[in-house]
């Protein structure tokens, strides 16, 4: 096992270059202004303080890349995970743009891996934080030497894990296809000037079992006002998303689910929820799930299962 030990005047993505799996590297407090991929796999990176621990930076929609092409969405992120079994833990990642409606998408972390793991990490930003691959096929065929082939395509099914973790955003700030598990995670809103927010925006295919599962987590007001947020909305037909023993604040919409504009996705979603606790009355969608107990612990078990499946090599 290689150890590695870096500050912020270090170049990350010089090390991430160079090193050979498996690997743990060290980062002390600080910002880190970089935008880093990590493409070797068996690699963990633990931070010295999730909070002043920072890898950040500031690529949008609407920015002009050097090809002559907007950015898009998929080429905005901070940090884009390529390599299988890397473990993310204790520092903060940032896209520090705060204006969406200004500058379009700002993707924080991109995770384009099968295997991913992600413990008490703060993933920070506006619009389309968090992605998580498999992209919905279209995409794949639509963005065919766009985006580079280690990050566009990859075969057979994700499992991605994300324990005590905070994540915030405004619009869509959890979205993909992947299997995800959200243990215990602090799930924030923030003020969003356009008025109406979505926490998940998932595209799972109907052939896919897994979805996202967040399980007893805090979804908290950030600044959201009163009612504007919807727990998720499906960015293709047949996502799949559940929520269960999570507590949420006043600013959860009492619709709960949204089908996303004029579609007519609410006849394929796949929502469910239940054990919640929610600080204001609700009254959910008709095409939406309640779970049994039986259900809930269903669930809850196929989290804690995943959990025990995640074994990155040492």
């Amino acid at each position: 096992m290689q150890k590695i030990w870096a500050s912020p005047s270090d170049d990350l993505q010089k090390i991430l270059n160079n090193i050979t799996s498996p690997t743990t590297i060290y980062l002390a407090e600080g910002v880190y202004r970089q935008k880093l991929k990590i493409s070797c796999g068996n690699v963990k990176i633990v931070g010295a303080n999730r909070e002043t621990t920072i890898v950040s930076w500031d690529d949008y929609a609407r920015k002009i890349h050097a090809d002559g092409q907007e950015y898009n969405t998929f080429r905005t992120y901070t940090v884009c995970v390529t390599g299988e079994n890397v473990t993310l833990e204790n520092f903060t990642i940032e896209n520090s743009n705060t204006e969406p409606k200004k500058v379009g998408q700002c993707v924080a972390l991109s995770v384009n891996a099968r295997r991913f793991n992600a413990e008490n990490m703060y993933l920070k930003s506006t619009q389309d934080t968090l992605f998580l691959a498999p992209f919905p096929d279209d995409l794949v065929v639509r963005y065919r030497g766009f985006i580079p082939q280690d990050e566009l395509y990859m075969q057979g099914e994700s499992l991605h894990l994300f324990k005590n973790c905070k994540i915030s955003g405004t619009v869509d700030f959890i979205f993909g296809c992947a299997e995800a598990y959200f243990d215990g995670c602090d799930i924030v809103s923030t003020y969003e000037e356009r008025g109406t927010s979505y926490i998940a925006a998932p595209a799972h295919s109907l052939k896919q079992t897994g979805g996202f599962v967040f399980c007893g987590c805090r979804l908290i007001n950030g600044g959201a006002a009163d009612g504007s947020t919807f727990l998720a909305r499906p960015w293709r037909d047949f996502g799949k998303c559940t929520f269960v023993n999570c507590i949420a604040d006043s600013h959860i919409h009492p619709e709960l689910f949204d089908k996303w504009n004029d579609t007519e996705r609410d006849k394929t979603a796949r929502f469910y929820y239940g054990g919640m606790e929610f600080a204001s009355a609700v009254t959910p969608v008709a095409w939406c799930s309640l779970l049994t107990d039986e259900e809930c612990a269903e669930a809850l078990a196929a989290c804690a299962k995943a959990e025990k499946l995640y074994t990155p090599e040492s």
